[in-house]
């Protein structure tokens, strides 16, 4: 595996410089909801000396490298073994109700990739586990292994945007009948044969959808982010800003819903003032999804399908 430190955080410099405005001049605190290798929180904490970081992420052994990355910044930084739809409990076990900055990098980490004992990576044969949690849940062998077809072709049109579920569903079904999948080089060539050769030339790897449906459904990473957002802006102070990253087009859409919702006013339409409290809680700060530019997509594959997506309080509803 490469080291840690040789990878490289995505939109970096831009995360700095939306944060900098709310950091750069008073204590502030910091939730990284995913906080995986800690690359992006290492460089806040560098730029911004004042910053506390609450370092949460569902997967022990990115807490275990974070630490040891981080290990330089002290007690500025809490690490919470949670998901990150449990943030305000996470938070008020450290005795936070309000905070100042929220990052999301979504999707799954360089480090889960490169670790083919993980399987997630479709390029390595491995065991079909892909839990970003490894300590509990169910793994992609049970999903494929035990779902009705009804279940799978499901999971693969919504969460994989799959055009041929159902003549890959079947052809699952027909194997798992001679022997329970359990590594995912076999799933790899099920799918080659499956996905017609058209297809394969044209739509990248014929294993990449499946695969990222299969991972959505053993983290249940859709219903997660969808609890998540709500509960994330709710312990955002007034002034506060919140950044998020998504690798997907089903991960975007959950968020700019979300940050849209609120960004709205409550007034209703033809009244000449705002009602007091009904007023947007958040300003958008930025222009749709920001992507990354050519010269970082070429060094940093990963940054190749990000959308950025940024907002800042600027009230509070009245409840």
């Amino acid at each position: 595996m490469a080291d840690e430190h040789e990878h490289v955080p995505v939109l970096l410099d831009r995360i700095v410089e939306l944060f900098e405005p709310v950091f750069s001049d008073r204590e502030a605190v910091l939730v990284d909801a995913t906080v995986g290798l800690g690359g992006h929180s290492d460089a806040l904490l560098t730029a911004f000396p004042s910053l506390r970081l609450v370092a949460l992420d569902r997967d022990p052994n990115a807490l275990e490298l974070s630490a040891k990355r981080l290990a330089p910044h002290g007690d500025r930084v809490d690490f919470v073994h949670a998901v990150y739809d449990e943030m305000p409990s996470a938070l008020q076990g450290l005795g936070l109700s309000r905070v100042d900055g929220i990052l999301f990098d979504l999707g799954v980490s360089s480090m889960q990739l490169d670790r083919a004992e993980r399987g997630f990576a479709y390029s390595k044969d491995s065991p079909l586990d892909m839990r970003m949690d490894p300590t509990t849940g169910i793994t992609a062998a049970d999903v494929l292994n035990t779902y009705t077809p009804g279940e799978l072709i499901r999971i693969l049109r919504d969460y994989g945007e799959e055009r041929f579920a159902q003549r890959i569903v079947k052809a699952v079904v027909a194997e798992r009948e001679k022997e329970p999948f359990t590594r995912s080089g076999r799933l790899v060539e099920l799918l080659y044969d499956a996905v017609p050769a058209a297809s394969r030339r044209t739509g990248g790897h014929p294993a990449k959808r499946t695969f990222q449906a299969l991972r959505i459904e053993v983290n249940g990473e859709l219903e997660v982010l969808r609890r998540a957002m709500p509960r994330a802006l709710s312990v955002l102070a007034v002034g506060g800003r919140i950044v998020v990253e998504s690798y997907q087009s089903l991960e975007d859409r959950l968020v700019k819903q979300a940050l849209a919702e609120l960004a709205k006013s409550r007034t209703p339409e033809g009244l000449p003032v705002e009602l007091p409290g009904h007023g947007p809680e958040l300003k958008l700060l930025t222009r749709g999804a920001e992507k990354a530019g050519e010269a970082e997509t070429e060094q940093n594959t990963r940054a190749a399908s990000v959308r950025l997506r940024a907002a800042e309080r600027i009230g509070d509803r009245a409840r």
